[in-house]
């Protein structure tokens, strides 16, 4: 009876903590990633818990461990056997894959909560895996894989000195000699990266779903913004909105700077004052049920724009729409140095229009790119060598900024790929133009 109440309790609560997607599009991309592996073992390790006054959002899952599980809770471990055929002297080897799960720890528990142990009969049906186990079994079952014909294991390797989740586990594991001397190890992250450079359907509803939540937090900070306010104001009314919608945390650190603060292009203070006269840039999205979205709208403090600032805003605008007009399914490139490179038609459009106030061009003033992808991360893993296409997420943020006049504009919105190749806004219902953003911070 304890048991199917835990069951129970624990559907409820990952029903309840995040809009996860069916377990079959999570067992889609571990097959696909299989594939890609040439017969090598995938052995990939979710973050520990841990508690502390920096863990204020609570735990959040590894972005690729969650990706190909859709698991949400600590110290889980995955291993994806792919299918080999029968050698000269091995046996034929089925696709498998195991799901490991730190043992049911109730004492635990009570000071961190209920979690899900492999002892739970409804184990398989709730993570959507046919085979999961208890994570001190992972050192045999891994000893059994590679004794079959595997000799590669495709992991998080880290780069340089620095260390992954995957990290202490693998040196327990070397050191409890779980490796034959012939096995390889191989860097999982370029085959997840090219992966999750195409988003499902799942995927994209959720960022929508972010973004539409993060669209209402930046029109109410259109009808509220005044001078006389501080960025800390917003920033705060923004998490709130978006955190009232679902969002469970900031997609990354809210920008918003005001005058001077609007030229830095990672100001994350928020502490200075809101003038009359200054120019506000807002930079900030909530992350819904773990996926990100992005957006910028730069306000004019006393709801209207000074001709100068216009000026520039209007060269902003312009650019981010000569972009899109550039756009061509299949063509398009996000690198600012390729062929076809979005970047480059934007620069140009840039560079072309306006001065600054020594009668220089303008272009020195946009000194980023102008797209990067969204999904699990902000900036989110993808491949940037391959044209645009259908399935792509991404932004197109022009920016100007020039310290000297106090005055700095982004406008970015987050984009995506449709199946026929079209390039939907999902941010267009958010004004964009000087007269939509002046009519909206006038309706207070």
């Amino acid at each position: 009876m304890r048991s199917l109440c835990l069951s129970v309790l624990l559907v409820v609560q990952l029903a309840s903590a995040m809009d996860r997607q069916p377990n079959a599009d999570y067992q889609k991309r571990r097959q696909a990633l299989a594939r890609k592996t040439s017969g090598g073992v995938v052995l990939l390790f979710a973050p520990r818990e841990v508690e502390g006054p920096n863990d204020i959002y609570g735990y959040r899952p590894e972005n690729n461990f969650f990706y190909l599980t859709g698991w949400s809770e600590p110290g889980a471990a995955l291993l994806i056997e792919p299918p080999i055929p029968a050698g000269n002297n091995s046996p034929e080897r089925p696709y498998t894959e195991i799901l490991f799960l730190p043992a049911h720890n109730e004492s635990q528990e009570q000071w961190t909560g209920t979690k899900l142990g492999p002892e739970n009969p409804d184990a398989s049906r709730i993570t959507g895996f046919d085979h999961v186990d208890v994570l001190d079994n992972l050192r045999s079952d891994l000893a059994r894989v590679l004794s079959l014909q595997s000799r590669a294991v495709y992991t998080d390797i880290p780069e340089g000195e620095q260390s992954s989740n995957s990290t202490a586990p693998l040196d327990w594991l070397k050191r409890a000699n779980a490796f034959p001397v012939y096995v390889s190890f191989q860097d999982l992250r370029p085959l997840l990266r090219s992966l999750r450079t195409y988003k499902d359907a799942g995927e994209i509803d959720r960022i929508r779903k972010a973004t539409d939540a993060s669209i209402a937090a930046h029109l109410m900070a259109m009808h509220v913004l005044k001078p006389g306010m501080t960025e800390r104001e917003i920033s705060a009314l923004l998490q709130y909105e978006w955190g009232k919608r679902g969002c469970e945390r900031p997609a990354y650190a809210p920008i918003v700077g005001a005058g001077l603060n609007s030229s830095v292009l990672h100001y994350s203070d928020d502490s200075g004052p809101i003038n009359a006269g200054d120019l506000i840039l807002i930079d900030a999205a909530g992350e819904y049920s773990m996926y990100a979205s992005d957006i910028t709208r730069t306000l004019p403090a006393s709801g209207k724009f000074t001709p100068r600032q216009r000026e520039i805003y209007e060269i902003a605008l312009g650019a981010q729409n000569a972009a899109i007009a550039a756009f061509q399914s299949g063509k398009s490139m996000l690198s600012r140095d390729r062929p076809n490179s979005l970047y480059q038609v934007a620069y140009d459009y840039i560079d072309s229009h306006g001065k600054d106030s020594h009668g220089e061009r303008l272009g020195k003033y946009f000194n980023h790119g102008l797209s990067h992808y969204v999904g699990l991360n902000v900036h989110d893993e993808g491949d940037y060598d391959v044209p645009v296409g259908p399935g792509m997420v991404f932004t197109i943020e022009p920016g100007i900024y020039i310290p000297e006049e106090k005055l700095g504009v982004r406008i970015e919105d987050v984009f995506y790929v449709d199946a026929a190749g079209k390039l939907i806004n999902l941010t267009q219902s958010l004004p964009h133009t000087v007269e939509e953003v002046e009519r909206a911070m006038a309706n207070k």
